[in-house]
């Protein structure tokens, strides 16, 4: 491999970091930078983050870089992108993705601030390190449904093909445990060509049953050397032991992750695929319990969407649609009785306008209601915490109150489109993303990298340690311009006024 650099080697010595210590590693092959000295501050890391952190020159440019195959596989050779021969990619100014390419995590900087953290920025390189006739790619969906898996999978397969020439994926069946109890399937371009007018994930999907060992075990034995996997943060953890075990066997195995949550609570990256069309579709949920609630007197409209523990599909549904008078999220906590409370807000605006629509995210108020029913702390087989239907109990609350209580006579209408939008289709919008973040990953596995996973920085995809993409969650930020624009427009309380949570 080339290794000729332009600054002097020792200005490129990586650490590769955990949290118990560190050793130093060269950098690999296709970075260069043009310093015109080795840099004189110190190293950065963060603990606990099993990838590698440089500071790379003295303005405080950190790179958080992502394995490659030559790490652990020294002599592994290389040869010319199939890409310099295609007609596509001719007028392409510039075919390929520079060594020196970053994309930064922050893209607002103060004057004379650090430059901060950067990615490996995604594309085609010069050099790829797989003979594509040599290629058996496999591509798996695990978790939950979300629109645009089938065009993830579909561009996956089209781009090996039509790009590197790569004709033989298979698909793995059923999630996780598909790789050591269930068949395969052969995947072409004429096979997957029109998988991405469904909803749902043509290779079908279950939660749980990973088992590094086996399923590297299968790996070895069907002579698999690239793996795409698409699912959630506990699916890209699962990919992150894959390839270590891959790498403790000195396997030629290019392991690619391809983020996937409707919520839009993955770290990092600026959205999840499929939130556009999630929120698209909640819109015509919110337009039928506005017309539902406009049309009866005192009518109060409530509508539950997904957000487990993030609450961005109920706020941009509600800044989207402008019909929404509350929207309550797990990021905010609320209170009903007392004032300032939801019950004040809800007669208030109902003396008002004469109704009112609430949009409630999945994940909000479960406090409440795991008390009320005296619900215990159960999961799923992914580890996610089993939620319980705050839709249903908030409608119940409201009814009771004041019908009861204000003996005030209501007209309650409860909509929850979850399954309607988790399994509808991707939207052109999404389409188009899910189609970069395929080609993203394979342009990746065919440079020789592994262990990562894709995704837009700053509108710039980027080739992300998974680690960055599982250590946490993004959530809505409460003190943020964006939910201040969300209680501008409608002009619901904040909840925060209130020192303690009044007893319901």
């Amino acid at each position: 491999m080339d290794l000729s650099l332009a600054a002097s080697p020792s200005s490129f010595d990586l650490l590769l970091l955990n949290s118990h210590k560190f050793s130093l590693f060269q950098f690999n092959p296709d970075f260069s930078l043009k310093s015109k000295k080795p840099p004189t501050k110190s190293l950065f890391w963060r603990q606990n983050r099993p990838f590698r952190v440089r500071a790379l020159n003295d303005d405080g440019f950190v790179l958080e870089d992502v394995p490659h195959l030559t790490d652990f596989l020294p002599h592994l050779p290389s040869y010319p992108n199939p890409l310099h021969h295609s007609h596509a990619y001719a007028i392409v100014k510039q075919t390929f993705v520079g060594p020196e390419d970053a994309v930064a995590q922050n893209i607002v900087v103060h004057k004379d601030s650090p430059r901060g953290v950067h990615f490996r920025r995604a594309g085609p390189r010069e050099k790829v390190y797989f003979m594509p006739d040599e290629v058996r790619a496999c591509i798996v969906t695990c978790g939950g449904l979300c629109p645009g898996i089938n065009t993830v999978i579909r561009e996956i397969v089209c781009g090996l093909n039509y790009m590197y020439g790569v004709d033989d994926v298979l698909g793995i069946m059923g999630g996780y445990r598909g790789f050591y109890s269930k068949n395969t399937i052969n995947l072409t371009p004429k096979v997957v060509n029109d998988i991405h007018k469904r909803g749902g994930t043509f290779l079908c999907t279950s939660r749980g049953g990973h088992d590094a060992n086996k399923i590297v075990d299968n790996i070895q034995d069907r002579r698999i050397n690239q793996v795409y996997i698409i699912g959630g943060d506990g699916t890209q953890r699962g990919a992150a032991l894959i390839y270590k075990e891959v790498e403790k066997r000195g396997l030629q195995v290019a392991v690619a992750g391809i983020p996937k949550t409707i919520d839009n609570d993955i770290a990092v990256i600026d959205k999840s695929f499929g939130f556009d069309t999630a929120v698209e579709e909640a819109q015509r949920a919110i337009n039928a319990a506005h017309v539902e609630v406009e049309s009866v007197e005192n009518g109060v409209g409530i509508v539950k969407l997904m957000g487990r523990y993030s609450g961005f599909i109920a706020m941009f549904a509600t800044l989207a649609s402008r019909d929404v008078d509350c929207c309550l999220i797990p990021e905010s906590p609320f209170y009903l009785e007392g004032p300032g409370g939801l019950f004040e807000f809800i007669e208030q605006r109902i003396k008002e306008n004469g109704h009112m629509v609430i949009v409630i995210a999945e994940g909000a108020g479960q406090e409440y209601v795991a008390q009320a029913m005296q619900a215990a702390d159960e999961r799923d087989a992914s580890g996610n915490r089993l939620l319980l239907d705050v839709g249903l109990w908030l409608t119940q609350k409201v009814k009771d109150h004041f019908t009861k209580v204000k003996k005030m006579e209501i007209n309650m209408k409860y909509i929850d489109p979850t399954y309607m939008i988790r399994a509808i289709p991707s939207n052109a919008s999404d389409n188009i993303y899910c189609s970069l973040l395929a080609q993203s990953a394979v342009h990746g596995a065919m440079a020789g990298y592994t262990g990562f996973t894709v995704g837009p920085v700053n509108s710039r995809h980027a080739y992300i340690p998974i680690a960055r993409v599982t250590e946490a969650q993004n959530t809505v930020k409460v003190t943020g311009r964006m939910w201040a624009r969300l209680l501008a427009s409608t002009n619901q309380p904040s909840f925060l006024n209130s020192n303690e949570m009044l007893p319901i």
